[in-house]
Order: C-alpha cells, then structure tokens, then sequence
C-alpha cells in the first residue's frame, strides 16, 4: 500500500496543479514551439526511414545501422541535461535556432555523406540539435502553459509525434525514389524552423525580463529520498516505453519486409501509420493528467499496452497494423504525463528536469537500438519482437510512485 506523501510540492505533483492565479495560456507560442518540434523531428525521423537505403549503399549490419540510432541519440542524450542546467541559471531564448541550425547542418552532411564515418558524423549533428531544442523547447511549453502544464506538454510533445511520422512517408517519396541527395530538400523545413523559433526567441525573451521585473525566480527545493526514489522509478518506466519504441522505430520496417515480404515503401507506410498514431495519442495523456492525475496516466499508458504488446508477434499483417495502431495510441500518452510529474518533483529546474528526462528518453532508444541490431544479427528480426513484447510489464513499477490525493 502506497504511504501519504508529506512534502508538499509532492502533494500537488501528480494530480492537477492547485488553481491559482495564473496567466493566461499562450496559444500562439504553444502552436509556434508544438509546430517547430514537427519540422526538428520529420527531420530527426528521416534517418532511420532511410536505413534501409543506407544499408544497401554502404552495405551495413543491422549493427552498423544501431550504431548509426546510437551516435545520434547519445549526443543528444548526452548534452541535454548539461544544455537544462546551464539555461536554468543563464536562460538563452535564441540558442532554440541555434539549435536548429546545428540540425540543418547536419542534413546538409547526410545528403552528400561518402562513407560510414560520416553518415556516423551527420548523425551526432543532428543530435546536438536536438540537445539545444528539447529542454529549451520545453521551458517555453512550461512558460506558456498558464497553469495547463500537463496540456502545453501534449501540445508540444504532438507535434514531435506528428513531426516523427512525416518523416518516413516524406523519406518514401522523395528519399526513396531519389536516392542519398535528396535528403537536401529537408534543409527548406530547417531554415523555416529557424525564422520560426527566431521570433519565439523574442517573446521567450520579452517574457523573461517581464518575469524578472515582476517578481523573483522560485527557489528549487532539496531533493528528499523520496523525491530521488520517484525520479528512478520514472527514469526506469522511461526505459520500458523508450526500448519498446526503438524495436518499432528502428526495426519495423524490416520486421515487415522479412515476416510480410513487404516493399519497402509499403513497410514505410505501416511505420507512418504507427507514428501517425504515436502523434494522435500523444495529445490525450497531458489534458487526463491536469484533469484526472499524472499517475493514472502513467498506469494506463505503460502496463495498459502490454496484452497488445505480446499478441503483436503473433499477428497477421492486417492484425499486425491494427495492433501497432492501437499500441502507438496507448503507449504515447506516458512521456508528458512523466515529464511534468517529474517537474513538479523538483520545482525550479524545469531545463535540467526537461533535459533528463529527454536525454533518458533518447539515450534509451539509442542503446536500444545497437542492442536490439546486435540481438537481430545473432537472431532475427521476428525474435527482436518477441523479446520486446515484455518490456511494457515494467509499468507494474508505476505502484512505487507517490500516492497523490487529487485536489478537490
């Protein structure tokens, strides 16, 4: 049985925020941040919609293409935290286009890469990108939120969703068809990223001299044990969503074309599918959890998907879509549902939160990824999928978080 929790930023933390006087939400810069995380992330997806196109031409192991996710998202994974910490303390508002030009460069790299060392190279770029953008991205969802942190989150979390499900139906029909070169055409969404995030680096910076001239930054409390318990018990559930992601992500496509004997663009259409509903789900668990409690949310999206989870390997092609459709819709409501429990954990260090959490996030599916190609090489693809089927089991952990009483 679940004790009361004593301290008091934990007693408002996984149900909704008390009501207080809070701005209004800004829901033109929720849209501007939710839609400049669709383009970081339709390019960001790009790279592993076009694995099977690289392991032709530069004739990889599925090892060589985990190392490939790996070197990606441990740049990332990596920097995050330290890029949350140091913007708690000094804040940046235009290292967001910074950040995405960092990403662009990175494209430019891919587009022309001549070896595996350099497709390797293009990778980490693009992940430092997304080491600027995720936390930095996140504060400004947090500071738009007007209270509704859980529903900014959503919003920004969907389009990342939306953004990671472009990706591979963009990449079936100009990448595919084109060849390696055409990953150029991606540069036109970067640069229209970095004018949109330009113009969110001037309100971001407006509103922290309005903030500063109003009233003082909020302390951060100490950690207490019970904090630090519950921050490992999300970083492992984190885990369980994050390696099961990456089995679908990573490998989908090469599930389906071995099992189902699929093309690979009709594989790349199943794998827009899935994301397509990873991005419909996304929306839902942020608005429950300022409305019905965070932990609820974290329940039903985790352990909630593990009977589909463990039929998928037993599948049909057609109950196999149906399957990975009704997966995606479940599993994605957990991340803003985690992130913002995790916040309110530790109030005052929404960066250094937003960057674990994000860099937990990417450095998961990055090991995941080289593991994962190392099990298929020594294995099969099909045997990957019915390792991974467990993994959603873990969300049985959710019972060792706090027991939060909703606010009447």
């Amino acid at each position: 049985m679940d004790s009361p929790v004593t301290e008091p930023h934990l007693t408002r933390s996984a149900a909704a925020p008390v009501p207080s006087a809070a701005p209004p939400t800004v829901l033109a810069i929720l849209f501007a941040i939710s839609f400049s995380h669709l383009l970081n992330d339709t390019i960001q997806s790009l790279i592993p919609a076009i694995y099977p196109l690289l392991k032709t031409s530069f004739h990889l192991s599925f090892v060589q293409v985990g190392l490939i996710t790996l070197s990606f998202q441990m740049t990332a994974s990596i920097l995050q935290p330290f890029v949350g910490l140091f913007t708690d303390r000094h804040p940046q508002p235009f290292s967001l286009a910074w950040g995405m030009g960092l990403t662009l460069c990175g494209l430019a790299l891919l587009s022309r890469a001549w070896s595996f060392g350099v497709v390797i190279a293009a990778a980490a770029l693009v992940g430092m990108g997304s080491s600027i953008f995720h936390p930095e991205s996140s504060r400004v969802a947090h500071l738009a939120s007007g209270g509704r942190r859980g529903f900014a989150q959503s919003v920004f979390q969907v389009g990342g969703n939306a953004g990671s499900s472009l990706g591979p139906l963009l990449a079936a029909i100009i990448v595919v068809p084109r060849g390696q070169t055409s990953v150029l055409w991606f540069a036109l969404p970067a640069l229209l990223g970095i004018a949109i995030l330009s113009a969110v680096g001037n309100w971001y910076r407006n509103h922290l001299a309005e903030k500063n001239r109003s009233a003082p930054d909020v302390e951060s409390q100490p950690m207490s044990r019970r904090v630090l318990f519950a921050l490992v018990v999300l970083g492992v559930l984190i885990f369980s969503k994050y390696f099961y992601l990456s089995s679908l992500t990573n490998y989908y496509t090469f599930y389906l074309i071995q099992k189902f004997h699929l093309s690979v663009q009709g594989a790349q259409m199943h794998l827009f599918l899935f994301l397509l509903a990873v991005a419909l789900g996304t929306i839902i668990g942020g608005p429950i959890g300022d409305r019905y409690g965070r932990k609820l949310v974290i329940w039903f999206s985790i352990l909630g998907v593990a009977p589909f989870t463990i039929a998928l390997p037993h599948a049909n092609l057609l109950w196999t879509g149906v399957l990975t459709v009704i997966i995606g819709l479940i599993l994605a409501s957990a991340f803003s549902a985690i992130l913002v429990y995790a916040q309110e954990l530790v109030p005052g260090k929404v960066g250094l939160i937003s960057g674990l959490f994000f860099g937990l996030a990417f450095g998961m599916a990055g090991i995941g990824s080289a593991l994962l190609g190392d099990l298929a090489d020594h294995t099969s693809i099909a045997y990957v999928f019915q390792v991974c089927s467990f993994l959603p089991l873990i969300g049985l952990l959710t019972a060792l978080l706090p027991e939060v009483r909703h606010p009447a």
